[in-house]
């Protein structure tokens, strides 16, 4: 009778551990396929962390960085030709970086910013950036060296990627949405000594015209420009080269021009407008062509440019010609211009190191300045050495806070 009773015990026993069995089979199978798929991302997202809080009485959103694993698709975005607006930019990231479980809302509101070259004394190559807008969420995105492509340093606004600007990133779809930082730089230096930023140039008068070639050449916009010259270009010629070979489509019905420069100390502007026009009727962003003023070429943009070394750039255009018979002050940031010039010239381009870099960048820190736009933050300040391939990082315009300032090297 007992052996009658225990044969079934030992039966539904069997079937509890081949259920069993088969459910861990099948956790550890989906868990597989999820890391094949997504193990890079997981790898990307686990690494980022907060720098700093957030101090809502000084308008500083929280500063985050993060260590990108892999190549995120760089090489099949530039294989597939590019995007020729942020929507197909969206829809790449979607289906290869989020893999369709995540939707974008990417934006590029309206900033702007400042940037020189200079020397330091012990020789090195120098390149300083202002980012101001106003109060937002940032991110120092790291991403790896691989055959053909440099690991670089960029700084990202979260608000681009839809990221609430009066809160702290939380919650792990934010951080998913994360994983499109690397396709949105501001600016960034390269393992090679490269570095690169991105300002508005608000051309076209009083609406401002987004610049929209319409060639053969494959397409890009404004930030993935700045990408695929950190990732790809060893020099300024490199970059240059770069930018002649893609037809550029800005961002958000907006305009913009970049500054570059290498270890070398050559530096250059690139702006695309109409030969024919000027900012009153620069109005057909498919007939801007890209215009390159190099560092040690540019006496036509100005007498003081000609005999000096360095560059400055804000938020107007240097062609000359461009704001004929246009009031001066269309030409934005050329207080900031002027200023920055004139610091620098004192020199002739020369300042002791990075940090007499930074108090440069300090001067025309937008919670000072008398701004002639709505922007009233620098978010960031940075001085790139492209020689050391070295960052000095400061959030917030809080240059005296030892905790707000940060050193950083793209193969670190």
């Amino acid at each position: 009778m007992n052996a009658v009773e225990v044969k079934p015990k030992r039966s539904v026993k069997k079937i509890l551990l081949a259920v069993v069995a088969v459910l861990v089979v099948l956790v550890v199978a989906a868990a597989a396929v999820i890391f094949g798929i997504w193990h890079n991302e997981i790898g990307t997202v686990a690494s980022i962390k907060m720098l700093r809080e957030r101090n809502d009485d000084h308008q500083d959103g929280a500063v985050y960085s993060m260590n990108v694993q892999g190549g995120f698709y760089l090489d099949d975005f530039v294989a597939q030709g590019g995007v020729s607006n942020d929507t197909e930019l969206i829809q790449f990231i979607t289906d290869h970086i989020t893999h369709g479980v995540v939707d974008l809302n990417m934006t590029a509101p309206t900033i702007g910013c400042s940037s020189f070259t200079a020397t330091a004394e012990n020789g090195d190559a120098l390149f300083g950036r202002n980012y101001d807008f106003s109060k937002t969420n940032t991110m120092l995105v790291f991403t790896e060296a691989s055959e053909g492509r440099h690991a670089t340093i960029s700084t990202t606004d979260l608000q681009f990627l839809g990221i609430d600007v009066d809160q702290d990133l939380s919650g792990l779809m934010n951080e998913v949405i994360c994983l499109a930082a690397p396709y949105t730089p501001l600016d960034g230096i390269n393992d090679a000594g490269v570095s690169c930023g991105i300002y508005m140039t608000y051309q076209g008068g009083d609406k401002t015209v987004a610049t929209a070639q319409d060639t053969d050449k494959p397409d890009f916009t404004s930030t993935t420009l700045l990408r695929l010259i950190l990732d790809y270009a060893d020099n300024v010629e490199e970059a240059v080269e770069i930018a002649s070979s893609y037809d550029l489509h800005d961002s958000a019905d907006t305009s913009y021009h970049y500054m570059v420069a290498d270890a070398s100390g050559k530096s250059a502007i690139l702006e695309w407008t109409n030969d024919a026009a000027t900012d009153a009727t620069d109005n057909d962003g498919s007939q801007r062509t890209l215009k390159v003023i190099y560092n040690d070429q540019d006496s036509a943009i100005g007498e003081r440019e000609g005999a000096s070394n360095f560059q400055v750039v804000t938020n107007f255009v240097l062609q000359p010609g461009y704001y004929e018979g246009v009031a001066a002050e269309e030409k934005k940031g050329a207080d900031r211009y002027d200023h920055l010039y004139e610091a620098l010239q004192a020199t002739d381009g020369v300042v002791a190191d990075e940090q007499a870099a930074m108090d440069i960048l300090r001067s025309v820190g937008r919670r000072t300045w008398d701004s002639d736009d709505k922007n009233n933050c620098t978010v960031h300040s940075v001085v790139y050495n492209l020689t050391q391939k070295t960052a000095l990082w400061v959030s917030n315009e809080n240059y005296d806070d030892p905790t707000a300032v940060f050193s950083f090297s793209p193969a670190q």
